[in-house]
């Protein structure tokens, strides 16, 4: 069951989402460092949620419109600021920006813990996720759940790091003029605001 849980967790958190944009945005704009910590941002974000599915919470967010259509406007509103911030912010992606210029290393971080944590799909992907992979012998276990949980926080990190790395390599290839640099910022501006409709439609 193991095999099987560490592979259909790769394959979702490899699916392009919102995490894993702000990683690679990270990347090209700051190097490797920069994308680390957004990428372990992006891996406690998943906590809350985690904590949602285990408490039951998940299942309120399910069974209660109000609630579930709350979290996700807050979602949606705080990706287009995403995009809006990402759109006017013209040295983003200046390789020589000045340092003082740039957010922290906790604002990056905290940025992606919100990006994560104000998405309600999460505690409802675990929800419907990680019972799946529960053996019968487990059944009703939270060591067991916590396990999983933590096997997927671990997976995540690997992987957007993974995506933040390779952005940063080939960040002075990819923002070498400022023709290149507007267009990758409006290009993740565009990106975000596309996700914020979309979560703007799920039902």
């Amino acid at each position: 069951m193991m095999p099987e849980f560490i592979l259909t967790s790769l394959l979702i958190i490899a699916a392009p989402g919102t995490g894993a944009l702000y990683t690679i945005a990270n990347g090209i704009d700051g190097g490797v460092r920069r994308s680390l910590f957004a990428a372990l941002g992006c891996t406690l974000g998943i906590i809350p949620h985690m904590m949602a599915a285990m408490s039951g919470v998940a299942v309120l967010l399910q069974t209660s419109t109000a609630i579930f259509q709350f979290l996700k406007y807050l979602g949606v509103a705080y990706l287009f600021y995403m995009a809006w911030s990402i759109f006017r912010d013209r040295n983003m992606l200046a390789v020589h920006h000045q340092k003082s210029e740039r957010k922290s290393n906790l604002q990056i971080i905290i940025s992606a813990i919100f990006i994560n944590l104000l998405n309600p799909k999460l505690s409802i992907f675990f929800l419907s996720f990680l019972p799946q992979f529960i053996r019968a012998e487990d059944a009703g276990s939270l060591g067991y759940l916590l396990q999983l949980s933590l096997i997927f926080m671990a997976l995540t990190f690997v992987v957007f790091a993974c995506y933040g790395i390779f952005a940063a390599f080939f960040r002075r290839h990819l923002i070498a003029n400022t023709r290149v640099q507007n267009w990758l910022r409006r290009g993740f501006a565009i990106a975000f605001a596309g996700l914020a409709i979309q979560l703007a439609f799920v039902r």
